[in-house]
C-alpha cells in the first residue's frame, strides 16, 4: 500500500471539532448569561415588589401611629371630662353639706348639752360648750359614732364649771365628717 497522508484530514477534523467546541462554549457561555440575566431580573423584580410593599406598610404604619396618638388624646380628654363629672357629681351631692351637718350636729346634741362654739376646718369639726353632766357627754359621743354623717368623736378636755356656775363643765370635742363615698354607701 502507499503512503497516504492522513494528517490533512485529521487537522481538519481537529478544527471541525474546535469549532464545533468553540460554538457550543458560546452558547453555553452565551446561555449562562441569558440565564443569569432572567435570574437576575426575576430576582430583582422580587426585591422591587418587596420594597414596594414596605413602603405601603411603613405608610399605614405611620398613619395608624397618628390614629393611636389621637386615640391617646381623645382617651385623655375623655379622662379630662370624667374627673369633671365626677367632681361635679361630688360637689352637686355635698351642695347641701353645710346644712346637713347642722341638722345631724342638732340631732346628736342631747339636752343639757349647750354649744357655744361650733367651727369646721376642712372635714373636721371642733365644738366647745358646756354641759350639765358627763353621761349627756358620753351619749353624744355616742350619737356622733352612730351618724350616718359623722365619724371619730374624740373628747379633747372636760373642765369643772367655774365659781359662777358650779353646775356647767366646759368640755372640747372634735368630730370628722364622713368621706363623700362613705356617705353615699351608707344612705
Amino acid at each position: 500500500m502507499p503512503h497516504i497522508n492522513l494528517l490533512p484530514w485529521r487537522e481538519q477534523q481537529r478544527k471541525q471539532s474546535q469549532n464545533k467546541f468553540v460554538t457550543i462554549l458560546f452558547f453555553v457561555v452565551l446561555g449562562s448569561f441569558i440565564s443569569m440575566y432572567l435570574l437576575s431580573s426575576y430576582y430583582g423584580g422580587l426585591r422591587d415588589g418587596q420594597n414596594i410593599k414596605n413602603n405601603y406598610l411603613t405608610t399605614e404604619i405611620s398613619q395608624l401611629d397618628r390614629r393611636i396618638s389621637e386615640i391617646r388624646e381623645l382617651d385623655k380628654k375623655k379622662e379630662n371630662l370624667q374627673q369633671r363629672m365626677r367632681l361635679i357629681e361630688e360637689l352637686q351631692s355635698s351642695r347641701n353639706l353645710g346644712t346637713q351637718i347642722m341638722d345631724e350636729v342638732a340631732k346628736i346634741v342631747p339636752t343639757g348639752v349647750y354649744l357655744t362654739k361650733l367651727e369646721r376646718r376642712g372635714s373636721a369639726i371642733h365644738v366647745v360648750g358646756r354641759s350639765e353632766s358627763n353621761n349627756y357627754l358620753s351619749n353624744m359621743l355616742r350619737l356622733v359614732q352612730n351618724s350616718y354623717l359623722l365619724e371619730k368623736p374624740t373628747m379633747q378636755g372636760i373642765i369643772a364649771g367655774e365659781k359662777s356656775s358650779r353646775l356647767l363643765s366646759d368640755f372640747n370635742m372634735e368630730f370628722y365628717v364622713k368621706p363623700f363615698d362613705k356617705i353615699g354607701e351608707v344612705k
